[in-house]
């Protein structure tokens, strides 16, 4: 059964506002709600900077009681535990909000169909799986962690036009112009950590943080050594912290995950490319393509890997393509099995 137009419309206004806690919640979810009374939004709301407050609780504040009456949409089930605050579920209900809408369920044990139990026993007209699909992938992460017990993996590269990342030398400042650069740190603004290799960190000197883009909370830079680690910027105001990881990648994953990350931006070098794809870790690929040619004795954006066959090799979907300046940004979702 499609849900009504009006649904359909406040529950996309609810979606474009728990985007902008991406990056910057984890490990809670990034919710968007948005409160209506007689057609007229009078609260709306997303998950804040660290978790907290919910977003059902800003729409609530600002609402006021003009809630009383309204209907809720929300883009995730609505929390039902005890933790720093009471559940949003007995908020929405003591507020005296007539009817919620819910995009989907939260697969959180803690949660689970739960807070829609305390919406219904508390007299709340309940609507479900209001654009569920939309909500999941902007939920993939948290989902990610929840249920695969790691972080959901986005693949970036920054390519000449025949895959390559760097002269022979190493040089690689600029191979994308400033459009293409600003869109990569509106990408790192939008995960948890940004992930790159030790040969990148050493060669690159990278800084890992969001720069020309406003955002509450820096992402975590995570540097994979083998050895001592290499020189980086501390942890300050314009950067984030700073965790060094050694072992093999599905462990680091899970260790990432089981320290709140639920999405994670790689970006680099080769290397780590290679491995990530071997794993079948890669969720994503943010390609950038420059207007150059390096040639065959610049390095790849992707080193060497064991394929046996072109069958083998995993392939990936083109989900959306955009000129960024002079450069082409495309984005890539593994086939489905």
């Amino acid at each position: 059964m499609t849900a009504p137009e009006d649904d359909i419309r406040h529950m996309r206004h609810a979606l474009r506002l728990a985007a902008r806690g991406l990056g910057n919640v984890w490990p809670n979810p990034a919710v968007g709600c948005v409160i209506v009374r007689d057609g007229r939004v009078v609260g709306r709301g997303w998950t804040q900077p660290g978790g907290r407050p919910h977003a059902e609780r800003m729409a609530l504040d600002m609402a006021g009681e003009a809630a009383r009456g309204a209907t809720a949409y929300v883009t995730l089930e609505p929390c039902a535990h005890h933790g720093r605050t009471p559940p949003c579920a007995s908020g929405l209900v003591t507020a005296g909000i007539a009817r919620v809408v819910s995009a989907m369920t939260d697969p959180d044990p803690r949660v689970c169909g739960a807070g829609h139990a305390i919406l219904r026993e508390g007299g709340v007209t309940l609507t479900e799986n209001v654009l569920a699909p939309e909500a999941a992938r902007l939920q993939a992460g948290f989902l990610s962690r929840l249920m695969r017990g790691r972080p959901f993996v986005t693949l970036k590269l920054a390519t000449s036009f025949d895959g390559r990342i760097a002269m022979p030398d190493g040089e690689s400042r600029w191979i994308t112009g400033p459009e293409a650069r600003l869109h990569v740190h509106a990408m790192r603004a939008s995960h948890d950590a940004v992930m790159v290799g030790a040969r990148t960190a050493r060669t690159d000197l990278p800084h890992l943080n969001v720069r020309g883009i406003a955002t509450p909370r820096q992402p975590v830079r995570v540097v994979l050594t083998r050895g001592s680690p290499p020189p980086m910027p501390p942890e300050d105001e314009t950067h984030g912290p700073l965790w060094f990881m050694q072992g093999e990648l599905p462990e680091i994953m899970g260790e990432l995950s089981q320290r709140g990350i639920t999405r994670l931006f790689c970006e680099g070098g080769g290397v780590l490319a290679a491995d990530l794809l071997r794993a079948g870790l890669v969720d994503q690929v943010m390609g950038y393509t420059a207007g150059l040619a390096l040639g065959a004795a610049a390095r790849p954006a992707i080193g060497a890997t064991d394929w046996p066959s072109l069958a083998a090799a995993p392939r990936f979907r083109l989900v959306e393509t955009r000129r960024l300046g002079n450069d082409l940004f495309h984005r890539w979702t593994p086939d489905a099995p």
